[in-house]
C-alpha cells in the first residue's frame, strides 16, 4: 500500500479500512480525499457528514455537477467498555504518560487487544455508511474518498481515533489523571513547571562587588579552592523535555512532514552521545 498519510495511525486506519473492503474500489475514492472534491466536512460524536463533487457524465445523462451528501457512522464503544480500557491504559506507565502528554503511542491497539476491542476499525459492523449518489455498491468512490480524508485528519490530530469510538481528548484525558498513575505524573508536571513573574530588565545588571583586602596573586588567578577532580552526574529527571512533548507530533509552528518529537529525541541523543564523557 502506498504511504498516503504522514504518520502510522493514518496509514493504520486505510490498512484496517483494506482488510474487510475491496481494495480496487476504495482505490478509486483516492482521487476524491482532496479539498477540491470534499467541499465540506464535519465530525460530530462519531458521525462524519460531508459533501461531495461527483463527475460530469453525459453518457449516464448527469450534464451538470452533482453534489452528494455522504454520510459515515462509526458505531462507539460502550462506556462500559471505555470504562475498562481506561482502567488498563491507567495500569501501563507507557501508555498514560504518552496520553497525558497529548502523544499517541505506537502499540495503542495492544491495550484494546487486551480486553478483545478494537480501537481501529476492524470489519463492516463498525461502520454504517450511505451515499446519495446513483452506485449501488457501498462503499462507493465518494465514501472511500472520505476515509482517505479522514485519514489525513488522523495525521493532525491522531486522538480523533478516540472521538470517533466514542470519547474525547478531553474526557479521556480527565479520566486517566485521576488514577494513581495519572496523579503522579500530573505531581511531577505541576512540579517542574514554574509561574512567570515579572522583572525590571531582560539583561543582568552589572554589579560592583568589593576587591578583597588580602589576596595573593596565586589566589587571584588560581582562586583559593580547587576545582573538583570529577563532576557529580545530576539526577535524571523522571519526565524529561516536558516542555517539548507538551507541544505534541505536529504542533501549530512545525510544517514538517516527521513527527516534531521525535526530531527532538534524536537531537537529545546526538548531544547526549556526543558530551557523554562529560555526564
Amino acid at each position: 500500500m502506498a504511504q498516503l498519510s504522514k504518520t502510522w495511525w493514518g496509514n493504520k486506519f486505510i490498512e484496517a479500512l483494506e482488510r474487510f473492503t475491496d481494495a480496487g474500489r476504495l482505490s478509486r475514492g483516492r482521487s476524491y480525499r482532496n479539498n477540491d472534491r470534499i467541499r465540506k466536512l464535519t465530525i460530530t460524536d462519531g458521525t462524519i457528514v460531508a459533501e461531495v463533487r461527483g463527475n460530469v457524465n453525459p453518457y449516464f445523462g448527469v450534464h451538470t455537477e452533482p453534489i452528494y451528501e455522504t454520510e459515515i457512522v462509526i458505531h462507539p464503544i460502550s462506556q462500559a467498555q471505555w470504562t475498562a480500557a481506561i482502567a488498563y491504559i491507567a495500569s501501563k506507565a507507557s501508555f498514560i504518560s504518552k496520553l497525558l502528554l497529548n502523544e499517541m503511542p505506537d502499540n495503542i491497539e495492544d491495550a484494546f487487544a487486551q480486553l478483545n476491542l478494537n480501537l481501529l476499525p476492524k470489519s463492516k459492523k463498525d461502520f454504517h455508511t450511505e451515499c446519495s449518489c446513483p452506485d449501488y455498491s457501498n462503499p462507493c468512490k465518494h465514501i472511500a474518498g472520505v476515509y482517505y480524508r479522514i485519514a489525513a485528519e488522523l495525521d493532525q490530530d491522531p486522538f480523533l481515533l478516540f472521538e470517533l469510538r466514542g470519547i474525547s481528548r478531553t474526557t479521556l484525558q480527565a479520566e486517566l489523571a485521576k488514577t494513581p498513575l495519572g496523579k503522579a505524573l500530573a505531581s511531577e508536571l505541576d512540579r517542574q513547571s514554574t509561574s512567570p513573574h515579572s522583572v525590571e530588565s531582560f539583561y543582568t545588571r552589572p554589579g560592583i562587588q568589593p576587591v578583597p583586602t588580602q589576596t595573593t596573586l596565586k589566589e587571584f588567578w588560581q582562586g583559593s579552592k580547587s576545582l573538583p577532580k570529577e563532576i557529580e552526574r545530576p539526577p535524571q529527571s523522571s519526565v524529561s523535555g516536558i516542555l517539548v512533548k507538551k507541544q505534541g507530533d505536529f504542533p501549530p509552528f512545525w510544517n514538517k512532514d516527521q513527527s516534531f518529537i521525535a526530531v527532538m529525541e534524536e537531537v537529545y541523543d546526538r548531544v547526549k552521545s556526543k558530551n557523554r564523557e562529560l555526564l
